[in-house]
């Protein structure tokens, strides 16, 4: 099964079939989204207006997680299956994961000001965050820096690989140590404990964004094949060149 997934076939089918509805629903859920955060979600008791930046901040988070998982699941895949589109999928999503991660960062730091006093501590989640954004950069300059597109994607699916290890540090980082975040309020035993007015704008914002993120994906893998193709042509070309030419 995993292995018709890794088709070029089958992702052009999933190209045709899910773009333009993604997108849509992707628009949809965003809208929604930010219309329920904005006039129709409640305050917190103690953060006030600066609670929304949540909508925001959370949903990216989650989106950096998953998709770095994502790659993960991809390098894995690609050396059990030895399929080059899996290793295309983690190359097309690395850009995307790494932006997520940035815009959570960045949105936390501006959370943290009025709620810490700072835009910065050296806070096990924060690091752990900080971590997944330096192996996303690590992941795209690593394959960047090989000639040899074969290669670059086999090395840099063993840097996915380990990386793996953050995301559970990650997740339980504050639960193992103690930081200035709050425990899950989401996704935890007993469900979640935050009010039903902020769950719904969130949980939209979190699909919207997954959505989209899918979107940016496809098109990164149809620019990545077109690539590739363009390269062997210009290979091609050259030989038939050099050839003709002695």
């Amino acid at each position: 099964m995993a292995h018709q997934l890794l088709r070029v076939s089958f992702y052009h089918w999933l190209r045709r079939w899910t773009l333009l509805s993604a997108s849509l629903c992707a628009a949809l859920c965003l809208g929604l989204a930010f219309y329920l955060a904005f006039f129709n979600s409640p305050l917190d008791y103690q953060q006030k207006e600066t609670v929304r930046i949540m909508y925001v901040h959370v949903p990216a988070a989650w989106l950096a997680m998953i998709i770095y998982g994502f790659m993960g699941l991809c390098a894995i895949g690609g050396f059990i299956w030895r399929h080059s589109l899996a290793f295309v999928y983690a190359r097309a999503a690395a850009p995307i994961g790494l932006s997520f991660t940035i815009i959570s960062l960045v949105t936390g730091s501006i959370w943290g000001k009025p709620m810490w006093g700072t835009w910065w501590v050296w806070d096990a989640r924060l690091t752990s965050m900080l971590v997944l954004a330096f192996l996303y950069m690590g992941y795209i300059l690593f394959v960047q820096a090989f000639s040899e597109q074969e290669k670059a994607s086999r090395m840099g699916a063993f840097l996915l690989i380990l990386g793996l290890v953050n995301l559970p540090i990650i997740k339980y980082s504050v639960e193992w140590w103690s930081t200035l975040h709050q425990p899950a309020s989401v996704f935890k035993t007993g469900g979640p404990s935050i009010d039903s007015g902020m769950l719904w704008p969130l949980g939209f914002a979190a699909g919207g964004f997954l959505l989209f993120g899918y979107v940016l994906g496809l098109l990164r893998v149809e620019t990545l094949l077109l690539s590739q193709k363009l390269k062997r042509q210009m290979i091609l070309e050259s030989r038939k060149e050099l050839y003709h030419g002695t």
